[in-house]
């Protein structure tokens, strides 16, 4: 298959160990296509279906560009942009990495606690390098898996990464792709598997004219919130596909990655036999049959998480935004916009059964129904949190939960029957914002993304007299920083001691969950086991037919005959 279309085969550049470089590119546009090497050009011999191809003498660390019809660009399949978006990109051997992680084992899911982590802001260095010295203590913690906000190459040296243009380079501000394996395999040293968050359903702005000028790489067939889409399904997309699921497949290959999260998969559209999500996730599979492919979806869509044999898209897990949006109104009484839903406890009640709380029923925010069932979905299979990058910095302010809410949040979390993740700093009560920032290269693009974030709040009653931080200010980026510093007494123990008990807890289902609306209490049984929280600003007595042992709590509680009285915004797990 892979003589007869070209494409199938590998793009980009590749060392062959004997000096040479094998380099190959899908280039159906231009007229005329050479192939420069450290300033010196070479011809492309054409392979059909617009791939062009040469084996020449170069080897790694080799700055090369494509000149099309004059104008010399980057390899749109570059794994290394050492000066930018906008450099020549290099040659890179993955293999001349010396890992050290053989014994290794990727967990699955029924023992993943994920760690959400942001590169640019987790240290003071902002690097690769800089996020290794924190290891041990995540692990020490009782995280078992990191998740990598998305590092391909984006534009300027700091940004949230969702506008990476480069899908297979891996940020050269953050250190470049051999600092990337190194964190990967300390990783695994300290007993941390890593999943990468991709991006798939557009590239950044910056990116769009270098990487058009090759081919239809963009449809406006389909249009996302962040532009044209990739061109998965038109034509000429066989050789799109390739450029995703070959990135895909090289960082779990070359990178030892552990897994993929797959950014608002909700925004891919595609009508060809095999979504290019299922692709993603078959072809994964293939290179690890244990890695964990995740996605993030607005669609409340168990299709997500189905088997291939079902009709679904073979994913293995999926984020459940509506759990975290249900706890949330209940320990902060925000209720705008998407908010507006979840102002119940009998909707956390149903989230702790299955988080799509909009399963088939009328959604009031989208003004239509919603949602399918997800009961033949194992609980596990669905990621749950209190916070994360998009619900903590796509506030106008990026502020995190009010301090007092946080023990209750990640006790509900961390002992729901689902994999929970902690975003950065969560688990010691970070007091720094995160914020929306970025260092767009091209003015009229820097601008846009500063007005539009203006008039994305301007509406908002909660912000009105704020003043929405300017993405491009230096500031921004330094305020979101984790300081580590100001840690609430105790909530660092508690994450650690709710992680170890909730390694005793059954697996699956829950067994019943009672609540009472008026009073503000739930109760979770999970085998022997009982979830209390009070969700009400006052103390609250919670009926227990006896008297029962305390295992943990986030604020001490009184255990009087017929009741376990419960502080204001507190849980107790009893037995």
């Amino acid at each position: 298959m892979s003589d007869e279309f070209p494409f199938l085969r590998r793009l980009g550049a590749f060392p062959l160990r004997n000096g040479r470089t094998e380099f190959r590119v899908w280039a159906p546009e231009p007229e005329e296509i050479r192939l420069r090497v450290d300033g010196v050009e070479h011809a492309l011999e054409p392979a059909g279906y617009g791939v062009h191809e040469a084996v020449i003498e170069a080897g790694p660390g080799d700055r090369y560009e494509f000149v099309l019809d004059g104008e010399a660009l980057p390899d749109p399949c570059s794994r290394w942009q050492p000066e930018g978006l906008r450099g020549p990109s290099r040659v890179f051997d993955p293999g001349a990495f010396a890992w050290t992680d053989n014994a290794f084992r990727t967990p699955g899911l029924h023992d993943a606690v994920i760690y959400e982590l942001h590169v640019g802001t987790f240290s003071p260095e902002g690097t690769f390098a800089g996020a290794i010295p924190y290891l041990q203590g995540l692990a020490d913690l009782g995280v078992t898996v990191l998740e990598l906000m998305p590092v391909a190459e984006f534009p300027g040296k700091h940004g949230w990464s969702y506008d990476g243009v480069y899908l297979s380079a891996a940020q050269s501000s953050y250190g470049g792709p051999e600092a990337l394996q190194q964190l990967v395999d300390a990783a695994h040293a300290a007993g941390l598997a890593v999943v990468l968050d991709v991006v798939y359903n557009h590239i950044g702005a910056s990116g769009n004219k270098a990487v058009l000028a090759y081919g239809p790489y963009f449809t406006h067939k389909h249009e996302t919130p962040w532009g044209a889409s990739l061109n998965v399904d038109g034509e000429h997309s066989d050789a799109v596909r390739e450029w995703v699921c070959q990135s895909a497949e090289q960082w779990i290959r070359d990178f030892h990655l552990d897994g993929l999260r797959l950014d608002a998969i909700h925004a891919i559209s595609d009508s060809s036999p095999e979504h290019l999500v299922a692709e993603v996730a078959r072809r994964v599979h293939a290179i690890h049959p244990g890695a964990l492919v995740i996605a993030e979806s607005g669609m409340n869509d168990p299709k997500v998480m189905r088997a291939p044999e079902l009709g679904g898209w073979g994913c293995d897990a999926a984020w459940a935004d509506d759990f975290h949006h249900a706890l949330r109104v209940l320990l902060t009484g925000e209720t705008q916009g998407w908010y507006e839903e979840f102002d119940s406890i009998a909707l956390l009640a149903k989230a702790f059964r299955r988080p799509h709380v909009h399963d088939g029923n009328y959604s009031t925010f989208r003004k239509r129904r919603f949602g399918a069932p997800a009961f033949d979905v194992a609980p596990e299979r669905f990621v749950v949190f209190s916070a994360d990058h998009d619900q903590v910095g796509n506030r106008a302010l990026g502020d995190r939960l009010p301090v007092e809410t946080r023990p209750l949040a990640a006790f509900c979390t961390l002992l729901s029957p689902f994999t929970p993740m902690l975003f950065q700093g969560e688990e010691y009560g970070e007091r720094a914002p995160f914020q929306f920032f970025t260092d767009h290269i091209d003015p009229e693009i820097a601008d846009a993304t500063r007005e539009g974030r203006r008039r994305e709040f301007a509406a908002f009653a909660a912000f009105a007299g704020e003043e929405v931080p300017d993405p491009q200010d230096p500031a921004t980026l330094q305020r979101s920083k984790l300081t580590r510093a100001g840690q609430p007494a105790g909530l660092l123990d508690l994450h650690r001691e709710l992680l170890r008990v909730r390694r005793e807890l059954p697996a699956g289902d829950v067994d019943d969950v009672t609540f009472d609306e008026r009073a503000g209490w739930l109760a979770v049984k999970r085998g022997e086991y009982t979830l209390l929280a009070n969700f009400a600003r006052v103390t609250v007595h919670v009926p227990r037919e006896q008297t029962e042992e305390l295992v943990l709590s986030t604020h001490e509680p009184t255990l009087e005959p017929g009741f376990v009285v419960l502080a204001p915004l507190s849980g107790a797990l009893v037995r």
